[in-house]
């Protein structure tokens, strides 16, 4: 990775923290106080947390110049397709194959954490013109 986007990179697995600890949040009281599926206290923990991350992403790790209009309907759409991604995985790993939510959880992330990064940063605040950054 270059210098530039080593930094980047790491600026979003910051900001991502943010969002993860409210994801894991709800993914334990879901599954420990209210009592629902690992699947579905995840979906709901991924959505709240990805409202504080688009701020803290638009703001900070891409200092993006776009209008919220074009990057939030990026940025969404992309969070839209990895909750399906973290989402379908928590249903197979832990509904289908028994793996132990917690575990199931870690890997989904591991994977959202780079789909939502290159898709962020080479779609969704990439700047007007630029060839990728």
């Amino acid at each position: 990775m270059s210098h530039s986007l080593h930094h980047q990179f790491l600026r979003f697995a910051a900001v991502g923290a943010s969002g993860t600890a409210v994801q894991y949040s709800v993914l334990w009281g879901g599954v420990e106080w209210a009592g629902i599926s690992a699947a579905a206290a995840s979906g709901i923990g991924y959505i709240m947390g990805s409202v504080v991350n688009y701020i803290l992403n638009y703001f900070f790790t891409f200092k993006s110049d776009k209008g919220h209009g074009e990057a939030a309907s990026k940025y969404f759409t992309l969070l839209g397709i990895g909750w399906c991604i973290n989402t379908g995985l928590m249903w197979l790993l832990v509904h289908q194959l028994g793996w132990y939510y917690w575990l199931a959880q870690v890997l989904a992330t591991g994977i959202g954490l780079v789909w939502n990064f290159a898709g962020s940063r080479w779609w969704a605040f990439k700047p007007a013109g630029a060839p990728g950054k």
